[in-house]
Parts: C-alpha cells; structure tokens; sequence
C-alpha cells in the first residue's frame, strides 16, 4: 500500500523516546489492530492475543492515510517533537493550525457585545440556544418557541439574530492543533503557507490537518497523557525504594494481567485516580459488571458511552456475564466471534467479524460495511444489505435471520466502540489499578502531583488518600520536594502545591537544605535566598504549616503559628541586614559566626485563633488539612443527623 516509510517515521520516534525513557503509550486508536506497529515496537499490544482487526487501521479495499496517534508523557513530548524537528530539519517540520469558528451560542454573543447590547440580553438569548454538538442558529429557531416569540417582540434581538446569521461558521481565531505535526520532504514553504505564534518561536501550518493532507503531506499525531506521567513518577519512586532494600525494579509493562488482588481492588469500584474508570457513573457500572478478567476492564471502557447505556446493551452484557440471561448468538457460526462479549455485540471490530464469518465478506469489505452504517446513507446501506445477503444465501443462512442480523448490526454500528482503542486503554486502567493496590501511597502521591495546580482535583485526592488510610502530611521545608512524595506508607505534601510558591523559591530550599536541615526560622532566613523566598513567600510557608517543625514551642499548631507568625519579621530584618554586612565585606568581631535566632520563646505570643489557623490552610493549600471548622459542632450535628451524605 506505499505506507512502509510512514510506519518507519513513526518507529524512529517513538524508539527514540523509549531509548531515553520517555514514557509511551501502548498504543491507541486503530493504530493499536496493527501487527506491524506491534513488532515495530510502536504498540505494546499483540493484536492476535486481543482478536484486533488491521483492517480497522488500514483497509487495501479503500486507501486512505494511516492514522498513528502516539500518546507520551505530558511533561516531556516536547522533547520528542524537537527530535523529530532536528532529524529532519526544523524547515522541513512544523505543527499544524486550528481555526476556531463563530459558533451559534458564541455568535450572538459576540455580535450583542460589537452592537453595545446589554450583557443580561445577550447572555439570555444566548442561553435560549440549545447545547448541542452541531446546533445553528436556524435549527435553534426552528426549536424553541420562546426564541421565537423573543425575535419578533424585541427589536434589538432581532437586529442581533440579522447579523449574527451571516457571521455563523466564520472563522474567529486560529490556534495550534494539540498534538498534529507535518514533516514534509523537503522546506515546507513548498508546500504550505506559514506562520510564527505571536508568543512562541514555534512555527506553524496556515492549513489545517485535512487540508495538510489534501496537498499530499502527513500529519503526525504527538499527544500527551498525564496518566503515563502519573505511572512514570509513581514506578520511578517505587523503583527506587525497591533498589535501597536490594529488591529487582519493576517493569510496568510487565506486569500480570491476572493478577487477582487487582481485580478485587476494581470490583469495589473504589477507583479514583483510575484511568477511565473514575467518574461516579463508571463506578456504578463496575458496581454492576465486577470485572474478573481483562476483556472485562477493556469491554467496561466501551461500554460507558450514551449508546451502549441508551440501547440495552450493557444490561445484556452484565445479565448474561452473571447467569441471569442464557447467552444467545444471533447464529451458531458466531460462537467464535462473540463469546468474548456473550453474544453481545458491542465493539466495531465485532460488525465486521460477523459480516466475514456469515455472509463471506473480506474484512476490507466488512470494514466499508461498518462505516456505511455509521453514516446510514439509504442508498448506500441498500445496495450493501443485498450484497450481505447473497453473501449469507451462499452460506445457506436462512434469509430472515440473515435480515435480523444486518438489522441488528445497523443498530449496534450506530454506537459500537473501536475495539482497538478500548483494549490499548484499558491496558493502561489495569496499570493504574495495579498501582494502586499494590503501591497506593505512591501511586496517589504521584496523582496529586500530577495535579498540584488544581486544587478542586486536589482536594479530591487527598480526601481518596484518607478514606484509604493513608495519612498525608502537612508541607514541610526540611522534607518536601516540590512534587507530593510517598515516605514509610504516608504522603508528604509538595512545596509546589503551596499557593504562591514557584518552583524558584522551592529549588532555593532544596538546595540549601542538602547542607543540613533548617533549624529554625532564623536560620532558614539566613541561609535561604530573601530573593527568591521573599516576605510574602515565607508567609505562605507558615500559614500552610510547611514550617512548624521550625517553631521553638512544640504544642499545638495553634501557639507554633501565632510564634512563627510574630517573629517571621525580625528574622527577615536580621537575615537581611546580614546579607547586606556581607556585601560590604563586613564581618563581626566573632568572624563571621552565624546572626543568632530570634529569641521568639522570649517573648509570649498568644495562640492564635483555630478558625484562622483554619483559613490560613484554606488560603495556601485549598483545603484545610489540620482540621475542618465543622469539627467544633460535629458531635451536636450528629445527635439530629447521624447518616453522612456519601452513605445514602
């Protein structure tokens, strides 16, 4: 098919960054059926083992581009792209522009807003629109009457809707695809009109990915996934507790697909921070099916979509699983297509299975049928149930339960999943889940890590962290990093969660503490850069408790605050004056011993108050972590209200 130096691209890539440990998907999309990619190395998935289909990815009946999308990790696919651009010439390689359009909610919006209409009118007109995925202006109209009703009885709505109608699809801005890259043969000026983005160096395709390919290019998908960064640092943490008690590093992608205590982990549906498994809707569907194998987890990542939900297949699914419903086949010939699933046919790969083993048909064909009834073009779905039909009289199927099975088929074609795609994911859900069940402080405190920057996420992990048992423990300067990190069975909170303190401030206290631990706020303040951990950050270090181990009382966090609170500015004062005696060339007549702490246990400073206390971790990390103010009242609510919301 010509495609040999194109899969040769994508293995040079994607083994240069194996080479270097940048962590790689197992694959993804379609791209996961091929034989070829798995040999090449570019997927970790046998395609024989998983009854994966290359004609899903390639079909010689009807050419078209391949379509390889490598999933590496998000905090280092950079460093693939600027290979790719050396090994072929940064002229010859650039990333690919999106254009955003005036879509029917932002039209009129935008339009109210040029016009100097009223913010409230805009936002109810605009509000009034339908959210849909391909709703216009003149479908919304057609709807809903009160819109209707609103354009012929406001004047200023209607001039709105006059020139929002001809703006609708307009091009609105123009943006840089996620992950798409074309390399061309030669300068791409040849080939494509370019740009430079107004704030980066990266130079970037004025045509889009379908217009890229309509001039004959290539487009190469880079994308990356937090969830192999999650792997990546919880394995590297892991490996490395493992090398210092002499035990053999593990190989996550080793790891065994049976494994029992993993399967027991999913089945309580516990599954937080799980790939794919985590929304609450996909935690009562594990509830339902409790999965025991792999073609379990895989068919679970199909399964929880509006189609399979809406038509009945997951119920068929999970009642004939259990034994509740004997398992049917449409026809005995199919036992060996659709056992895996019990009769249920749930993935595309299944569509063109069948249409192969009942009516003959070669999967290039087949693969035409599945996306003929994806599209149900009348015309088109006639002329193939006819020839699926002669196809099954061959093959003396009875007619009538030939027609049943290209009905159903039709129906399942409409929702059915790429088999392909689900079962490379679910290899990284099984991974995740293993992870947690085996290593969960790791594993948790590189999910928190992965997501110190946003705090609702945070909050979430932490509380997941605590219903597990594992304790996480406050920031601390003498033993936190910059990302959260697992110590004897705990979490210790990362630097980098702190609200306003940057990965300068943080690299300063690491570094200086490779010298000995801080001792006390003095000290830290004499030996830390003030310039790159200024008033302000030293502030947010204190409220976030990330120096209480710094306080000369030792009881309660309270008095250690409100301590280290009122001598955090006589300890700056003193560091400073110290640093400027120093850059002056001047010394003390004791030759230059150290300034001395603040005589803080001198003075008596008053607690300060718990509800500030309180706030203060609010403020800094997003949640409080030493208490809750609720926990003042939590006996006398539990007197009137003894069930918690989550139990209900």
């Amino acid at each position: 098919m010509g495609f040999a130096g194109y899969f040769l691209i994508v293995m040079e890539f994607v083994n240069w960054a194996k080479e270097r440990k940048i962590p790689v998907g197992p694959g993804r999309g379609s791209g996961a059926a091929s034989l070829v990619s798995y040999c090449l190395g570019i997927t970790d998935l046998d395609p024989l083992r998983y009854d994966l289909l290359f004609e899903r990815l390639l079909n010689p009946e009807r050419v078209s581009m391949p379509d390889l999308d490598i999933d590496f990790c998000m905090e280092r696919r950079d460093e693939v792209i600027s290979h790719v651009a050396e090994l072929y010439g940064d002229e010859a390689v650039s990333q690919i522009a999106t254009f955003g359009t005036m879509a029917a909610k932002a039209v009129v919006r935008d339009v109210a807003r040029v016009q100097g209409k009223p913010y409230g009118l805009a936002d109810r007109l605009s509000k009034m629109i339908p959210f849909e995925v391909g709703m216009t202006l003149t479908k919304a109209v057609a709807q809903e009457d009160e819109l209707r009703e609103l354009i012929d009885e406001n004047d200023d709505v209607a001039e709105i809707m006059d020139m929002a109608y001809p703006l609708e699809g307009l091009v609105r801005n123009v943006g840089r695809h996620a992950g798409g890259v074309v390399i061309a043969p030669s300068d791409l000026e040849a080939y494509v009109p370019l740009f430079t983005e107004t704030f980066g160096a990266a130079t970037v395709s004025q045509f889009d990915k379908d217009d890229v390919e309509e001039v004959g290019l290539v487009k190469f998908d880079f994308l990356g996934l937090k969830t192999l960064t999650i792997i990546d640092w919880a394995v590297t943490d892991i490996n490395q507790a493992r090398l210092q008690c002499g035990d053999e590093p593990i190989d996550i992608r080793s790891i065994p697909l049976d494994d029992e205590p993993t399967y027991e982990f999913l089945r309580s549906a516990e599954t937080t921070a799980i790939f794919q498994l985590e929304s609450e809707g996909m935690k009562d569907l594990i509830r339902r099916l409790l999965p025991d194998n792999i073609n379990d987890v895989i068919a679970l990542v199909a399964l929880f979509r509006p189609g399979p939900l809406q038509s009945g297949a997951v119920d068929d699914y999970i009642s004939r699983k259990h034994g509740r419903t004997p398992v049917n086949y449409p026809h005995p010939c199919l036992e060996s297509v659709l056992s895996t699933t019990y009769g249920v046919m749930l993935y595309q790969e299944d569509v063109m299975s069948v249409s192969q083993e009942l009516a003959g048909f070669s999967l290039g064909q087949a693969d035409l049928l599945r996306k003929a009834m994806g599209k149900k073009i009348p015309e088109e779905m006639a002329n193939l149930r006819a020839a699926f039909l002669d196809g099954t009289a061959a093959n003396e199927v009875d007619k009538a339960v030939a027609n049943t099975i290209f009905d159903q088929m039709e129906k399942f074609a409409g929702y059915a999943f790429n088999k392909a795609h689900s079962a490379a994911y679910a290899m990284l859900s099984f991974q995740t889940a293993w992870l947690k069940t085996h290593y969960p402080a790791e594993f948790m405190a590189a999910a928190l890590s992965a997501d110190m920057q946003n705090i609702d996420k945070v909050v979430t992990l932490v509380d997941e962290t605590s219903r597990m048992g594992i304790r996480v423990s406050p920031p601390d300067v003498n033993q936190s990093d910059f990302k959260f990190t697992a110590f004897e069975g705990s979490i210790v909170y990362g630097l980098g969660a702190v609200r306003g303190i940057g990965e300068g401030p943080v690299a300063a206290i690491t570094s200086e503490r490779k010298r000995s631990n801080f001792v006390d706020l003095q000290d830290f303040c004499n030996r830390v850069d003030l310039r790159r951990a200024n008033k302000k950050v030293i502030e947010a270090l204190v409220r976030s408790g990330s120096m209480d181990g710094l306080a000369p009382s030792k009881t309660g966090f309270d008095q250690i605050r409100a301590e280290l609170l009122s001598g955090m500015h006589e300890s700056i004062q003193g560091a400073e004056q110290s640093a400027r005696d120093r850059s002056f060339g001047m010394q003390d007549m004791f030759g230059g011993v150290d300034a001395p702490s603040a005589d803080m246990p001198s003075r008596r400073v008053r607690a300060m108050d718990t509800r500030a206390r309180l706030e203060g971790e609010k403020e800094t990390l997003g949640l409080y972590l030493t208490g809750h103010p609720i926990d003042d009242y939590i006996d006398e609510i539990r007197t009137f209200c003894p069930t918690k919301i989550a139990t209900l």
